[in-house]
């Protein structure tokens, strides 16, 4: 928990004086502020509500010699070595909140209120310190009430003194609208241009921004925009080097959808942004990287599929048809709300209209990229939990394509299917990730040709005119064997062997009608099955097999004929001898061309 500084205010106070200050928790701290000169024998009263967001108040007074700058971290690393040696983590929080604190409070106060009073043992300097309710992801603005001898702060009636200072800001700690970060980039001649969006602005605060090439020919342009993409300030515009640099304080209308656009005015190759709020030393170089977060980071978007059955696969116009569930989860501060006010733990919208209109259009809205028409959406639903937690749900059905089927082993082949869900905003905005046990597949899926020998998913990036996260659920299948090996390859092998038997005739024409028969039945396999298979511009294993048929039958065909020719010819003699070592010619010309055709495809 780092905690930091948010207001400057002048110095000490007095009995019966009441100072009232407002400030701001930020996801990512608290406040420190000093209560200096305390006697002894003082009581201190603070009382904290939260003013706005979804703030849960935690306040605490800390000893004199308390590492400010340490604090957070010690205090967390304590709690986490009690739980990790059997404790309850909220009686650990507290058994540390004790040793760490000469007085504290979370919830005193009624509603979300942390009210506490305390006699100062010794004069000194105090910290007083402000941050969110452990265990909590809380934020906001909140208003503090503070006094010494002044019972009334407790419950919030009391008066703050004109020009009573009680608490001032602790110096030690940075101001916590202050805030600086560094991030590189790569701008190439198919990426030209990125962007950073900023972060929570307020009315006033001042943005500091220096770009500079760190390798490669590029000389960067940068410009400072609003959300509909005008331009409010650029540099580096019209004198291309390898170094811009800009200012610029925001007005209260400004304070949402500031972006930072990092351009190729020429060249190309890797950059350093250097971007802070209410930091001047940015633009010397001189600033170091922390305090507020300034540049709004990707939301992780976590991602799963239920598959529930597959209708239908058509492989001749490779796609398939299934009913699934996507399931999706994402933090979002700027959904945040207090339960209380709200009157429910939860907020449930039933439709993604009704969703937007609530909460605006900043959610990870989607694609299904291999989709191939409509998609009947059956239910649709968004909760989002206090803290700003939002978990998607929907129930579809679809035809998706299927452009990776690959038949060469048919029947005994191993087919490819996917859905892939791609982000519409760029990965600035959000993110994918893999929703770890939740992507499953139904046992029962409907389908009685195929069945499902693994699945998996993968999330990678595309790349259009920006680059967008896509989260992809693949599955393999392999078919059913039953229905090709009794239909097909059964009646195969029984006319093969007929074939076969029809040796044992010394009737030449009847040999050759039998043969004949076998050639027009396997044409007619031929027939049936390639209506199942699109057109394909190579053989399958059943291809290859049929076209053995085909060429074993038909040579049969003229070995008979043949024959028959010899016995008009009163050559009986030399037909039998030559029919009786052709024979075994037969089947061994099917065993080795089955070797053959299976090492082939093998």
């Amino acid at each position: 928990m780092a905690l930091c500084l948010l207001l400057l205010v002048p110095v000490s106070g007095s009995a019966g004086e009441v100072q009232a200050l407002e400030g701001k928790i930020y996801e990512e701290g608290g406040v420190v502020y000093l209560l200096p000169d305390l006697q002894p024998g003082e009581t201190v009263s603070v009382r904290v509500n939260r003013s706005s967001g979804n703030l849960d108040p935690f306040v605490a007074i800390a000893p004199p010699e308390t590492d400010r700058i340490t604090l957070g971290e010690e205090f967390w690393t304590a709690v986490e070595t009690g739980v990790r040696g059997g404790g309850e983590p909220v009686a650990e929080i507290t058994r540390v909140a004790d040793r760490f604190f000469l007085a504290w409070d979370d919830d005193n106060g009624e509603g979300h209120a942390a009210a506490l009073t305390w006699m100062v043992p010794e004069g000194g300097d105090y910290p007083l310190i402000i941050t969110s309710s452990p265990l909590t992801e809380t934020f906001g603005e909140y208003s503090l009430l503070v006094g010494i001898d002044a019972p009334g702060v407790l419950n919030g009636t009391a008066e703050p003194t004109p020009g009573a200072v009680v608490a001032v800001p602790d110096p030690a700690m940075p101001p916590a609208g202050k805030g600086v970060e560094e991030r590189t980039g790569n701008l190439t001649a198919n990426r030209t241009w990125t962007f950073f969006p900023l972060h929570d602005l307020e009315a006033e605060d001042t943005i500091h921004a220096v770009v500079e090439t760190v390798s490669g020919d590029l000389k960067p342009v940068l410009i400072l925009e609003s959300v509909d993409g005008k331009p409010m300030m650029a540099a580096n515009f019209l004198d291309h080097g390898t170094r811009g640099a800009l200012s610029y304080q925001v007005t209260a209308d400004e304070t949402e959808d500031l972006y930072l656009r990092v351009e190729a005015g020429e060249g190309e190759g890797e950059f350093r942004i250097l971007v802070g709020v209410n930091d001047p030393e940015v633009l010397d170089g001189t600033a170091v990287p922390g305090g507020r977060q300034v540049i709004r980071d990707p939301i992780t978007v976590r991602a799963a599929v239920e598959l529930d059955q597959i209708t239908d696969v058509d492989q001749k116009a490779e796609n398939y048809a299934a009913v699934a569930n996507i399931r999706m989860q994402w933090t979002d501060p700027a959904l945040a709300f207090d339960p209380e006010e709200e009157g429910s733990a939860f907020k449930i919208y039933r439709d993604i209209d009704d969703f937007v209109k609530a909460e605006g259009t900043r959610w990870p809205e989607f694609t299904l990229f291999n989709q191939q028409g409509n998609r009947w959406t059956q239910n649709q639903l968004i909760t989002i939990t206090p803290n700003g937690t939002a978990t998607y749900f929907e129930r579809f059905w679809t035809i998706f394509q299927a452009p990776d089927f690959y038949f060469k082993d048919y029947p005994f082949d191993v087919q490819t299917f996917y859905i892939r869900i791609q982000a519409l905003y760029p990965e600035e905005f959000f993110r994918y990730a893999d929703w770890e046990g939740k992507t499953v597949v139904g046992t029962q899926l409907g389908e009685e040709e195929w069945y499902i020998i693994k699945h998996w998913t993968a999330v990678d990036t595309v790349e259009q005119d920006r680059i967008h996260s896509r989260f992809s659920f693949g599955f393999d299948a392999k078919r059913h064997l039953e229905y090709y090996i009794l239909r097909i390859f059964v009646p195969i092998f029984i006319l093969i062997m007929l074939g076969w038997v029809t040796f044992l005739l010394k009737d030449y024409s009847k040999r050759a009608d039998v043969a004949s028969a076998n050639l027009l039945l396997f044409i007619a396999f031929n027939f049936t099955i390639a209506g199942d298979l699109p057109r394909l511009g190579y053989l399958t294993f059943l291809d290859a097999v049929l076209i053995t048929t085909f060429v074993v039958s038909g040579l049969t065909v003229v070995y008979n004929l043949y024959l028959k020719w010899l016995a008009t010819k009163e050559q009986k003699e030399v037909a039998e001898r030559l029919d009786r070592v052709l024979v075994w010619f037969y089947p061994i010309a099917y065993i080795v061309s089955i070797v053959l055709i299976t090492t082939a495809f093998s």
